[in-house]
Protein backbone atom coordinates (compact mmCIF):
# COMPACT_ATOMS: atom_id res chain seq x y z
CA UNK A 1 0.00 0.00 0.00
CA UNK A 2 1.22 3.36 -1.01
CA UNK A 3 2.53 5.51 1.70
CA UNK A 4 0.43 8.82 1.03
CA UNK A 5 -2.80 6.75 0.67
CA UNK A 6 -2.13 5.49 4.47
CA UNK A 7 -1.38 9.17 5.46
CA UNK A 8 -4.22 10.40 3.80
CA UNK A 9 -6.70 8.16 5.14
CA UNK A 10 -4.99 8.24 8.51
CA UNK A 11 -5.36 12.80 7.71
CA UNK A 12 -8.89 12.09 7.29
CA UNK A 13 -10.12 9.32 9.35
CA UNK A 14 -7.63 9.71 12.59
CA UNK A 15 -10.41 10.95 14.94
CA UNK A 16 -13.09 8.82 13.89
CA UNK A 17 -10.89 5.22 13.86
CA UNK A 18 -10.23 6.48 17.73
CA UNK A 19 -13.93 7.44 18.29
CA UNK A 20 -15.51 4.46 16.98
CA UNK A 21 -13.32 1.74 18.95
CA UNK A 22 -13.93 3.32 22.05
CA UNK A 23 -17.40 3.38 21.56
CA UNK A 24 -17.45 -0.33 20.51
CA UNK A 25 -15.20 -1.09 23.97
CA UNK A 26 -17.87 0.93 25.52
CA UNK A 27 -20.53 -1.07 24.10
CA UNK A 28 -18.99 -4.79 24.73
CA UNK A 29 -18.29 -3.72 27.84
CA UNK A 30 -21.77 -2.91 28.99
CA UNK A 31 -23.26 -5.84 26.72
CA UNK A 32 -20.93 -8.55 28.26
CA UNK A 33 -21.47 -7.18 31.94
CA UNK A 34 -25.31 -7.31 31.67
CA UNK A 35 -25.13 -10.46 30.20
CA UNK A 36 -22.53 -11.89 32.76
CA UNK A 37 -25.30 -10.14 35.62
CA UNK A 38 -28.40 -11.37 34.54
CA UNK A 39 -27.86 -14.80 33.40
CA UNK A 40 -24.49 -15.73 34.78
CA UNK A 41 -25.01 -13.90 38.30
CA UNK A 42 -21.84 -12.48 38.51
CA UNK A 43 -20.01 -9.26 37.84
CA UNK A 44 -16.86 -8.77 35.54
CA UNK A 45 -15.25 -6.06 37.38
CA UNK A 46 -12.75 -4.57 34.95
CA UNK A 47 -15.65 -4.05 32.41
CA UNK A 48 -16.97 -0.67 34.09
CA UNK A 49 -13.50 0.18 34.39
CA UNK A 50 -12.20 0.08 31.38
CA UNK A 51 -15.99 1.26 29.77
CA UNK A 52 -15.39 4.19 31.98
CA UNK A 53 -11.21 4.79 30.73
CA UNK A 54 -12.42 4.41 27.31
CA UNK A 55 -15.26 6.90 27.46
CA UNK A 56 -13.19 10.28 27.48
CA UNK A 57 -11.21 8.78 24.88
CA UNK A 58 -14.53 8.75 22.16
CA UNK A 59 -15.68 12.38 24.03
CA UNK A 60 -12.27 13.64 23.03
CA UNK A 61 -11.72 12.43 19.75
CA UNK A 62 -15.22 13.55 18.55
CA UNK A 63 -14.34 17.00 20.15
CA UNK A 64 -11.21 17.12 17.63
CA UNK A 65 -13.16 15.58 14.45
CA UNK A 66 -15.46 19.03 15.25
CA UNK A 67 -12.79 21.05 15.25
CA UNK A 68 -11.34 19.18 11.86
CA UNK A 69 -15.27 19.59 10.06
CA UNK A 70 -15.75 22.76 12.10
CA UNK A 71 -19.12 21.13 13.68
CA UNK A 72 -18.41 22.85 16.86
CA UNK A 73 -21.23 25.70 18.27
CA UNK A 74 -21.25 28.62 15.86
CA UNK A 75 -23.55 30.86 15.35
CA UNK A 76 -22.39 31.80 11.43
CA UNK A 77 -26.20 32.99 10.70
CA UNK A 78 -25.31 35.59 13.06
CA UNK A 79 -21.89 36.11 11.67
CA UNK A 80 -22.76 35.70 8.02
CA UNK A 81 -25.39 38.68 8.77
CA UNK A 82 -22.28 41.57 9.26
CA UNK A 83 -19.95 43.02 6.50
CA UNK A 84 -17.46 40.50 5.58
CA UNK A 85 -15.15 42.11 7.31
CA UNK A 86 -16.62 41.91 10.77
CA UNK A 87 -17.41 38.29 9.74
CA UNK A 88 -13.48 37.91 9.29
CA UNK A 89 -12.65 39.35 13.06
CA UNK A 90 -15.37 37.47 14.53
CA UNK A 91 -14.12 33.82 13.45
CA UNK A 92 -10.24 35.06 13.88
CA UNK A 93 -11.35 35.99 17.13
CA UNK A 94 -13.19 32.81 18.17
CA UNK A 95 -10.28 30.64 16.40
CA UNK A 96 -7.89 32.77 18.37
CA UNK A 97 -9.67 32.27 22.05
CA UNK A 98 -9.98 28.55 20.77
CA UNK A 99 -5.84 28.33 19.97
CA UNK A 100 -5.37 29.70 23.03
CA UNK A 101 -7.69 27.53 25.42
CA UNK A 102 -5.96 24.55 23.41
CA UNK A 103 -2.65 26.21 24.38
CA UNK A 104 -3.92 26.24 27.95
CA UNK A 105 -5.05 22.60 28.23
CA UNK A 106 -1.65 21.59 26.89
CA UNK A 107 0.07 22.96 29.24
CA UNK A 108 -2.04 22.00 32.42
CA UNK A 109 -2.29 18.62 31.06
CA UNK A 110 1.43 17.64 30.45
CA UNK A 111 1.46 19.30 34.72
CA UNK A 112 -1.30 17.18 35.41
CA UNK A 113 0.02 13.96 33.76
CA UNK A 114 4.04 14.76 35.18
CA UNK A 115 2.08 14.53 38.89
CA UNK A 116 0.42 11.13 37.76
CA UNK A 117 3.55 9.82 36.96
CA UNK A 118 5.16 10.81 39.67
CA UNK A 119 2.53 9.97 42.05
CA UNK A 120 1.08 6.63 40.32
CA UNK A 121 -2.72 6.10 40.85
CA UNK A 122 -3.30 2.25 40.02
CA UNK A 123 -6.81 1.45 38.75
CA UNK A 124 -8.61 -1.09 41.16
CA UNK A 125 -10.09 -3.36 38.86
CA UNK A 126 -7.36 -3.30 36.13
CA UNK A 127 -4.08 -2.46 38.00
CA UNK A 128 -2.74 0.10 35.62
CA UNK A 129 -1.35 3.55 36.07
CA UNK A 130 -4.23 6.15 35.19
CA UNK A 131 -1.39 7.80 33.67
CA UNK A 132 -2.51 6.11 30.59
CA UNK A 133 -5.74 6.53 30.21
CA UNK A 134 -5.35 10.29 30.95
CA UNK A 135 -3.09 10.99 28.26
CA UNK A 136 -6.48 11.75 26.31
CA UNK A 137 -6.00 15.20 27.57
CA UNK A 138 -2.73 16.12 26.39
CA UNK A 139 -3.79 14.49 22.76
CA UNK A 140 -6.61 15.37 22.42
CA UNK A 141 -6.17 19.23 23.04
CA UNK A 142 -3.13 18.95 20.57
CA UNK A 143 -4.89 17.25 17.80
CA UNK A 144 -7.46 20.03 18.59
CA UNK A 145 -4.90 22.55 18.26
CA UNK A 146 -3.21 21.13 15.19
CA UNK A 147 -6.77 20.59 13.63
CA UNK A 148 -7.15 24.28 13.74
CA UNK A 149 -4.14 25.07 12.56
CA UNK A 150 -4.50 22.72 9.60
CA UNK A 151 -7.54 24.76 8.93
CA UNK A 152 -5.91 28.06 8.26
CA UNK A 153 -2.85 26.55 6.40
CA UNK A 154 -5.63 25.20 3.98
CA UNK A 155 -7.25 28.09 3.62
CA UNK A 156 -4.28 30.44 2.90
CA UNK A 157 -3.39 27.78 0.02
CA UNK A 158 -6.19 27.52 -0.95
CA UNK A 159 -6.65 31.65 -1.65
CA UNK A 160 -8.22 32.82 1.46
CA UNK A 161 -11.60 32.23 -0.17
CA UNK A 162 -14.92 32.72 2.36
CA UNK A 163 -14.42 32.34 5.67
CA UNK A 164 -11.64 29.52 7.58
CA UNK A 165 -12.80 26.05 7.12
CA UNK A 166 -16.18 27.38 5.99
Amino acid sequence: MNIKKVLNFLESKFEEIFACVALVIISLCVISQVISRYVFNFGITWTEELAGFAMPWAIYMGAALGVRERFHIRILVGVRSLPMFAQYIIIFLGDLIWLAFNIFMIKYGIDYLELLWERPTISPSMSISRFWPETIIVIAYALMLFRLVQIYVKWFREGRKGLPGC
